[in-house]
């Protein structure tokens, strides 16, 4: 080859070979050739070094455990926005509504309250994480309520109910009323946080309330009574004439009232502004249908609703109230479970209960065929959990996972990354 060939080979390889090598030479190279040819050097696309446009970025990371845990370990100026308490606010102000991280049950094979994690992996939070430690025993504490990120545990001794916050593991013991330790009761948790633009879901510090609920005279008078974190005492009690036998089922939050269903066909109000009870007249059931398969549900523009198992029919109802005060139950929607679940097999005989229900997230969970499964009544769609024999309630329980939320659980550089 002639020099002039070798020379037009040279100056041509970089176009037939665009990749830059790593050696300083190469880069130099490169860069030579396209100043002679008037072109400036291609420079790769980086990240911004602004923090606030990278803060902007983070914050619409996807609301689920794994997000926030994976950005935490990019490296050190990653994890120094995302553990910043400022940050959180913001991120749990750009979300609005926390993820369904699993639920909260009592096992029928003795294994006490238990975590079950709903989420796939990387965002499945071990059952471990959430322990309850010894109110976690089976003969010793009933599960009661979820909501909020909190969890209401009462004593089987009836003595007291637990206040705990599986994220931070802190418990609060409260010591209950007399009047309370002589009956069966029921209860619901909430946050009292007022501020606003409080997301409920992030109330680690945030001020709380207890409402337990139950029967005087013969357990068919409604009794009730508030204790508040803000002043660390329980409230005067509450009374209403009207009769309702207290059940087990746990109460529902629409607007501003707690919602039981009693034993029979009544719902039991609780206002919690007004602190007042009060009893409506619920739809008309017939025996047949397992009192297990009955919920009270959220329905449309802040009205209460009632829903009923009836495999393979799902029916729902919603509640109307005409100018002077007269109720009436209104058909809504049928949803037929047959053809959103797996097809059980053709010689067996279908056995559906209702195991939970979530207001916030208008999600449904229930067994059939020995699966447990989550549906969502708005868009009919349905989701095989795991396969299960345990038939207590399901206690849904929603919260942010964050990185410190992680470390303060033990887990380690490796966990945080790969959490199932």
């Amino acid at each position: 080859m002639s020099e002039k060939g070798a020379g037009m080979a040279c100056r041509r390889s970089p176009r037939l070979h665009p990749q830059i090598h790593a050696s300083e030479d190469g880069v130099r190279m490169t860069g030579h050739i396209r100043r002679r040819r008037g072109k400036s050097l291609a420079q790769p696309a980086s990240l911004p070094d602004d923090d606030d446009m990278l803060r902007e970025i983070l914050l619409r990371l996807p609301p689920q455990p794994s997000s926030l845990l994976r950005a935490s370990a990019v490296c050190k100026r990653w994890r120094g926005l995302v553990t910043d308490p400022r940050f959180f606010n913001q991120f749990y102000a750009h979300h609005r509504k926390p993820p369904l991280l699993g639920v909260f049950l009592r096992r029928n094979q003795g294994r006490g309250v238990v975590f079950n994690p709903i989420l796939d992996p990387p965002d499945l939070i071990p059952p471990r994480r959430f322990d309850l430690g010894r109110c976690r025993s089976r003969d010793g504490y009933d599960l009661l309520d979820c909501r909020h990120g909190l969890v209401l545990i009462k004593s089987r001794s009836q003595t007291e109910v637990v206040v705990w916050d599986p994220i931070t593991s802190e418990q609060r013991r409260l010591a209950i009323t007399p009047k309370f330790q002589m009956s069966v009761f029921n209860g619901a948790v909430l946050c009292a946080a007022g501020d606003q633009g409080h997301i409920h879901g992030s109330c680690h510090s945030s001020p709380f309330k207890v409402v337990l609920m139950s029967g005087y005279k013969r357990f068919d008078q409604p009794l009730a009574c508030v204790y508040s974190s803000e002043t660390g005492i329980w409230g005067n009690l509450i009374l209403t004439e009207a009769r309702c036998e207290i059940s087990r089922k746990p109460a529902i939050l629409v607007g501003n009232s707690l919602y039981w269903l009693c034993k029979g066909d009544d719902i039991l109000e609780f206002d919690l502004g007004e602190h007042s009870l009060s009893v409506i007249r619920g739809l008309p059931i017939t025996n047949d249908i397992l009192f297990k398969n009955r919920q009270v549900i959220r329905a449309e523009h802040g009205a209460i609703g009632y829903a009923i198992l009836s495999y393979p029919h799902f029916q729902m109802w919603h509640r109307e109230v005409n100018g002077h005060g007269s109720v009436t139950w209104v058909p809504w929607k049928t949803i037929e479970m047959h053809s959103i679940l797996e097809p059980p097999p053709q010689t067996e005989e279908v056995v559906a209960l209702l195991l939970g229900y979530d207001d916030d997230s208008d999600v449904i969970f229930l067994s059939a065929s020995g699966n447990t499964y989550m549906v969502q009544l708005k868009s009919m769609q349905s989701r095989k959990l795991y396969e299960t024999i345990d038939t207590y309630h399901h206690h849904p329980f929603k919260s942010f996972y964050t990185p410190g939320a992680a470390i303060a659980g033990g887990l380690n550089g490796a966990e945080m990354l790969h959490i199932g």
